[in-house]
């Protein structure tokens, strides 16, 4: 996947928003103003944080070279997707719905309901 293709399909996630809080090599993906991913562009690679499920990680590092700990983020929870590995654009879309699904269910009913 390349990285154009990976920002569009953040961005077609549901009320998602696209922020810069980091500078401009790195974009914030939040929905109800909690972020979901980041996507980098600083390294050799572009790079996708994405949250999930813990107990789901250590299978997805041991399976894809391309899937490692969550890179400045709290590594039980967050995963890096590097966008050019062996990591199949299938799995790149998944793995965003997830992390979309997940940090969604965890906002407050309030702002849920404001959607």
């Amino acid at each position: 996947m390349i990285a154009d293709d990976a920002r569009n399909l953040l961005l077609s996630m549901d009320h998602a928003t696209e922020e810069t809080p980091f500078g401009p090599d790195v974009l914030v993906y939040k929905v109800g103003g909690k972020m979901y991913a980041t996507l980098a562009f600083d390294g050799e690679s572009p790079r996708i944080n994405l949250k999930c499920n813990p107990l789901r990680s250590p299978e997805l590092r041991t399976d894809f070279e391309g899937i490692v700990p969550g890179y400045h983020m709290n590594k039980r929870h967050w995963n890096t997707v590097v966008l050019d590995s062996d990591v199949p654009d299938a799995l790149v879309k998944e793995l965003s719905k997830h992390s979309w699904d997940l940090v969604y269910r965890s906002l407050p009913r309030k702002v849920r309901a404001k959607f």
